[in-house]
């Protein structure tokens, strides 16, 4: 068999443009503004991207776009290079997002992130050094087992050896969960554009797009931690588990 060759990734896209329907603190602010342990959840993202050796980052905005482009240039890492676009149709699912970048990261692979997924960065590390085929791209996903109502509200995979076959909330059968950390190649643009086409604008769409193509395989987390914020209560958890963590190092 042909090695395939490792081309280094050094770009990400960071998406950050939702308003956070699901997050109900009494105020209308992005929930990427909410601090954990201090700082807020989209600098924690971003810390986590450059120290996995990230140093360019496409990120994009739409729900108060001015708030946190404001935030994020103020405490931008050091050695991470941004570029901020602006999804104006931030209110859809965030498929749309990601097409919004497209320019720019049309002609190298890319690490696609979502801002308000916190992770340990060496599971993106990881991800960033496996090799893999033309128009193939990679999801880190979570094999352990979960209590139920975590499973209901997350993101599963089906797969076949390590290929995923199938992506969605509603899966009834699945092996793993998706973390939302994924390398892709630029063909995941044209799988998006016929998810759309097919009227899903969503990122899963685009990924059943590629599952269908043979293009999307699976590399498991192992151990690592991550926690996807999408509700107070899901900050609160996050919070506690990172503060214990913190206290024990």
């Amino acid at each position: 068999m042909t090695a395939v060759p490792f081309v280094p990734v050094r770009d990400a896209l960071v998406l950050a443009a939702g308003n956070g329907d699901r997050f109900h603190d009494g105020t209308r602010q992005s929930k990427l503004l909410q601090p954990i342990l201090g700082e807020p959840i989209i600098l924690r993202t971003l810390a986590s991207v450059r120290a996995a050796g990230i140093t360019h980052a496409e990120v994009v905005l739409g729900y108060q776009a001015v708030r946190l482009r404001a935030l994020i240039e103020a405490h931008t890492p050091s050695g991470l290079h941004l570029h901020f676009c602006y999804n104006p149709d931030w209110h859809l699912e965030n498929g749309v997002s990601v097409l919004t970048a497209r320019r720019r990261l049309t002609n190298r692979r890319f690490a696609l992130l979502m801002g308000d997924h916190l992770f340990e960065a060496p599971v993106l590390t990881r991800l960033l050094a496996e090799p893999a085929r033309p128009r193939e791209s990679l999801l880190a996903v979570d094999s352990r087992s979960v209590a139920a109502d975590v499973a209901a509200e997350a993101t599963k995979v089906r797969m076949s050896g390590d290929r995923i076959v199938a992506i969605g909330k509603d899966l009834q059968r699945y092996d793993a969960l998706d973390t939302g950390m994924f390398v892709c190649s630029p063909h995941v643009f044209r799988a998006l554009d016929r998810s759309r086409d097919r009227g899903d604008t969503t990122l899963s769409g685009g990924i059943r797009e590629l599952a269908a193509e043979g293009l999307i395989r699976a590399v498991d987390t192992g151990p690592a931690d991550w926690y996807d914020i999408d509700t107070v209560a899901d900050l609160q958890h996050a919070e506690s588990l990172l503060g214990e963590r913190a206290e024990s190092a």
